[in-house]
């Protein structure tokens, strides 16, 4: 496969990623899960195979175009499907979403990746895209971490010359830690909360 169709291919799945992202955002929007808890619950329901793949959709969309923090809705998949099958939904979803804003930031560039992002974000992480060896390993680490901003970077790796197929290897690696710890101190932090409330 050549360069020219491998660009077109690139283009098509990022181009139909985004589209659907914004529909379905759209969409959900309107259903009001960004903002209510039951909302999301009623949507997602009962079924063993619809639930998962709406929710799925929904962790798809917030990684691709942020409209709520990725905390809240990984602690909701956690909250509603319980903690085994919310953390492979909250998995699969992030990755999905990971990979289509990488492939989207490799596409349509620097002009993209800053309508997505501040220029305060941006500039802050643009001295670790001079050296890709440097990125690589600054880009695992804060992968692994619970508090990095990962939407940004997989955005901004997008300018760097990384292969698709490291990216894919650090995203799913990298991962599992973060958001068992996202979704667990959010979960029982909201727990203690009520706690010292009730």
């Amino acid at each position: 496969m050549n360069v020219a169709t491998s660009r077109k291919i690139i283009n098509f799945i990022s181009m139909s990623g985004l589209i659907v992202s914004i529909l379905l955002t759209i969409y959900f929007f309107q259903l009001g899960v960004f903002n209510d808890m039951n909302a999301l619950q009623s949507l997602v329901g009962t079924s063993t195979f619809i639930g998962p793949l709406i929710f799925i959709l929904i962790q798809i969309v917030q990684v691709v175009i942020p409209i709520i923090p990725g905390g809240i809705s990984t602690a909701a998949g956690v909250l509603i499907f319980g903690p085994l099958m919310g953390f492979i939904y909250n998995y699969v979803g992030i990755v999905i979403g990971s990979v289509i804003i990488f492939l989207l930031g490799r596409a349509y560039g620097k002009p993209f990746v800053l309508s997505l992002i501040s220029d305060k974000t941006y500039n802050k992480y643009l001295h670790w895209l001079d050296n890709q060896g440097r990125f690589d390993k600054f880009f695992s680490a804060a992968i692994f971490l619970p508090m990095a901003p990962d939407d940004a970077l997989c955005l901004m790796a997008g300018l760097t010359k990384i292969s698709l197929k490291k990216f894919t290897m650090i995203i799913l690696l990298g991962k599992p830690l973060s958001i068992f710890m996202y979704s667990m101190a959010l979960v029982h932090g909201g727990n203690l909360l009520a706690g010292l409330l009730g």
